[in-house]
């Protein structure tokens, strides 16, 4: 069986693991796929395959890490959002709208469902559309922001595997 260097793992599944994980950093970016969620079941099998010290030390390191990016992605964009005085039913509501997007419109129906329920909705409460307009902005750039937040989740949780598999 052929393997990369002392890690001990196939190549075929060095390279399995890694397509995976540039899928994930997709998904991020195309609403499709649970970018961090993806990358840690693809590390946890990693791991379970590669039982090494090398391999549970990256899936503690990347678990960590994908706990503390969970956390930062809603925490930080909801207070900036609320920080622009989007109240919560708003965002909310461009919630249940995005989920409802994402199963009618396929790839882009959350964002864009989700831009709609926050215009709607804010519309909906200030009756103009200037003041409409400036919350989903704020809607939009606190998503930009998970979005970002999640996606250096992600790109930190594959270069810690790289090195790990690299170096070892």
């Amino acid at each position: 069986m052929v393997t990369l260097a002392a890690t001990g793992s196939p190549v075929w599944l060095d390279v399995t693991v890694g397509v995976v994980l540039l899928v994930a950093m997709l998904g991020v970016v195309v609403p499709l796929l649970p970018g961090a969620a993806l990358a840690w079941a693809a590390l946890l099998l990693w791991a379970l395959a590669e039982r090494s010290v090398t391999g549970w030390l990256v899936l503690l390191a990347t678990s960590g890490l994908a706990a503390v990016g969970f956390v930062v992605k809603y925490l930080v964009p909801t207070r900036r959002m609320q920080g622009g005085g989007v109240p919560t039913t708003t965002m909310l509501a461009g919630g249940v709208v995005g989920i409802i997007g994402f199963f009618v419109v396929p790839i882009v129906g959350a964002p864009l469902g989700f831009v709609i329920g926050v215009y709607g909705a804010e519309w909906y409460r200030l009756r103009t559309h200037a003041l409409a307009w400036t919350s989903t902005k704020a809607a939009l750039g606190a998503v930009g922001l998970s979005m970002l937040i999640e996606f250096t989740t992600v790109a930190m949780m594959a270069a810690l595997w790289l090195a790990a598999v690299v170096l070892t």
